[in-house]
């Protein structure tokens, strides 16, 4: 049976509409860390969805030159232009970097506001242009996600952005993080963490070092972030160079991973490593308490004897399957759809 023109055309507006996103992927040129892992993630979830159109926007480099010309130039003028004339739905920006006004509805993500809570862990640019340009990518932003309640009220008092402005979702973790599967060999704690004066690592170290954990090393993965940060030392070792599969084998190997970061919106490693069952060194209170509470062994990050005790009970306890399964609740595949339900309604 042939159709006429009218019935096809109310068939046709009958299907889902293809939601044109436009994405800020330039992040991925400067870091590997976290920030990373949740756009690559988010990425591939919304280019698996046929009800998308995808379009990664990025200003490629990662030279002081090409930092400072993406700070100033890239997001305030290039980008919302660039979105504008495309005529996609909605721009989601996937840092606290972006544009301090748009045409198009405009996704923030906020991943933490370290740099107002401590800014003196942070470089000179970095304080300064976050000084700026924070409140104004906060007033310019329809939404705001992030991946706690604990970030969500920190963005809340220090932005002042009102809470219908906030979005919590949280984040996920998937294969190849899983109990299953290959150990790495030896003895070690192992600590994940951008080697940058935030992370906290001066402060592990001594607590692994009076933790007096014979036979064990501490490991430490994670990729040069900025100032002088020494982690050189007896029965410290500096891994390079490892991916995702291997950092599994890492997670599901070690006696314990400790994480002890003096702030965070989520803390991505902590649940990770539940994911592959090990026994999880963190600080007590907020954000991990919202996902961790009574797996993780909770310390006092600023006391290197508090870490150094919860380095000896994490190890005595063992391997941690509650873990396991208090992380399989939170999957990349929801947080991607709830994404996807946040741009529908900002663009109906």
């Amino acid at each position: 049976m042939r159709l006429s023109f009218k019935d096809s055309q109310q068939l046709f507006e009958t299907l889902p509409r293809v939601l044109r996103v436009g994405l800020d992927v330039s992040p991925l040129a400067l870091t590997k860390a976290g920030t990373a892992r949740y756009l690559t993630n988010l990425l591939n979830g919304l280019e698996g969805d046929s009800s998308l159109e995808v379009r990664p926007y990025s200003l490629d480099g990662s030279g002081r030159l090409r930092r400072v010309a993406r700070d100033t130039v890239w997001y305030p003028a290039m980008l919302p232009w660039k979105a504008r004339r495309e005529g996609v739905d909605v721009l989601h920006c996937t840092t606290m970097r972006a544009p301090f006004r748009s045409r198009v509805p405009l996704v923030v993500t906020i991943h933490d506001v370290a740099v107002l809570r401590h800014p003196e862990t942070f470089n000179r640019w970095t304080r300064r242009y976050s000084a700026h340009a924070l409140p104004r990518v906060a007033r310019a932003a329809d939404a705001i996600i992030v991946g706690s309640k604990f970030a969500g009220g920190e963005v809340r008092r220090l932005l002042g952005v009102p809470t219908e402005k906030l979005r919590v979702i949280p984040y996920g973790v998937g294969p190849p993080f899983r109990p299953e599967g290959p150990r790495e060999e030896g003895s070690y704690v192992l600590a994940v963490s951008t080697l940058e004066p935030r992370k906290n690592l001066p402060r592990l170290i001594e607590g692994f070092r009076r933790a007096e954990l014979h036979g064990l090393e501490l490991r430490l993965v994670g990729a040069e972030g900025w100032g002088a940060v020494p982690v050189d030392g007896a029965g410290v070792r500096r891994l390079a160079g490892v991916d995702d599969e291997q950092l599994a084998r890492l997670y599901r190997g070690a006696a314990c991973v400790a994480y002890v970061s003096l702030y965070e919106g989520f803390g991505l490693p902590v649940l990770e490593a539940m994911a592959c069952a090990a026994p999880v060194v963190a600080p007590a209170g907020p954000p991990y308490s919202e996902f961790a509470h009574g797996i993780a062994f909770e310390v006092d990050p600023l006391d290197p004897d508090s870490i150094a005790q919860g380095l000896q009970r994490a190890v005595a306890g063992g391997a941690q399957p509650v873990g396991a399964r208090r992380a399989a609740d939170f999957t990349w595949e929801r947080a991607v759809q709830a994404h996807v339900d946040l741009y529908r309604e900002l663009a109906a």
